[in-house]
Formats: structure tokens, sequence, C-alpha cells
């Protein structure tokens, strides 16, 4: 598989997962239990494994510089690590949700461009 599918699949499970997440974090306000830790846990290891893998795909040859998105992988990664970054703060801010929108956030912004530089490069 090459690098580049394997970073888009892994990160959107991630996305995935991080929804689903949110989605039940969301649904704690209506007296349903908050999701586990531990899915939170599994969620940043598996956005954090993408990101490994994205990092390998942008050292790769160039993509997409006709089309105008050479830099999305390079932004994508930085934004991605940012957001590794915010879910740790998340986790030790014991899930305040402004941490939880920032880290969202910056996951989706890296998200849609990684889409792009896949798409056009």
């Amino acid at each position: 598989m090459e690098s580049i599918s394997l970073a888009v699949w892994t990160l959107t499970a991630a996305v995935a997962a991080g929804t689903v997440l949110a989605l039940w974090h969301l649904r704690a306000a209506e007296g349903v239990g908050r999701p586990p830790q531990a899915a939170g846990i599994a969620h940043g290891i598996v956005g954090t494994a993408g990101l490994i893998a994205l990092a390998f795909a942008v050292r790769g040859p160039a993509r997409g510089v006709g089309a105008g998105v050479g830099s999305f992988g390079s932004m994508a990664a930085w934004l991605f690590a940012g957001a590794v970054v915010t879910g740790i703060a998340t986790l030790l801010w014991r899930r305040k949700p402004i941490a939880m929108a920032v880290h969202a956030g910056i996951a989706i912004t890296g998200y849609v461009l990684l889409l792009a530089w896949n798409a056009l490069g």
C-alpha cells in the first residue's frame, strides 16, 4: 500500500472515531454516560499512527504542484501534529469543551487539506 493511501485511511479512521466520540460526549449532556477514556486514547493512537504515515508520504515525491496543492500535505501534517498536542491537552484538562473544540477544529482543517492533497496530487 502506498504511504499516502495508508495515511489517508488511517487518518480517516481516526476522524471517524473522533466524530463518534464527539457525538457521544454531546449526548452525555442528556444523561448518557461520557465515552470511556480508553476510547479517546485509542483514537489518539490511531491519529498519531496516521500522522507518522503522513510524515513518510510528505517526504516522498512532490505531489499536487501543478494543481496548486503542493504544500497541502505538509500543512496537513503540521495541523495533525497540532491536533495531537491539543488532544493530549484535552486529556490532561479532563475533556474541557474548549480544548475539544480547538482539537476538532485543527483536525478537521488538516483532514480537509489532506483530502485535497490526495485528490489533486
